[in-house]
């Protein structure tokens, strides 16, 4: 009977050229929008030295493969659309992805205002059908602090209960 051992468990990491890593991440960037870090993480564990990663991630940005303003708006609408969240909480997290203060300021300007408030409105519709608290104002505390903690800033969510 065959030991296992933890090294025959390990994946193995496969090391690259860079030709071949370029067209790699060529497809890895073609597939979705991704962040400068995001790539720049990935090409670190193709095994490649500092100058040549950077080097790739000139040749993505020339090609129109990487581009992280094109990545902060698709980013800020999508979750917008698709997941309910408000303007803080995707600066955060496209802070955390370590896009730019710039990007994500031309990110927040993709959310229409209209239908930023309109997007409150429905969520505190659809709140107030599940919540079931009686009294009215720890009511609209739970509704306010559920849409507080989705991202929406609070003196805006307080404005729009009216308490």
């Amino acid at each position: 009977m065959r030991k296992c051992t933890k090294m025959n468990l390990s994946k193995k990491e496969k090391s690259y050229t860079d030709k071949e890593a370029l067209i790699k991440i060529s497809g890895f960037c073609s597939y979705q929008e991704r962040t400068h870090q995001e790539v720049r993480d990935k090409l670190y564990g193709f095994g490649l030295n500092k100058d040549a990663v950077e080097t790739i991630i000139v040749k993505l940005i020339q090609e129109n493969f990487l581009n992280e303003e094109r990545f902060a708006k698709a980013y800020a609408g999508g979750k917008f659309r698709i997941k309910d969240w408000g303007r803080r909480k995707i600066q955060e997290a496209l802070k955390q992805k370590g896009v730019s203060e710039y990007c994500i300021h031309l990110a927040m300007k993709e959310i229409p205002e209209d239908d930023y408030l309109k997007t409150i409105n429905e969520l505190i519709e659809k709140r107030e059908l599940k919540e079931t608290e009686k009294n009215i104002y720890k009511r609209k505390h739970k509704i306010a602090k559920y849409l507080i903690g989705k991202g929406f800033e609070g003196n805006l969510v307080w404005d729009i209960l009216k308490l």
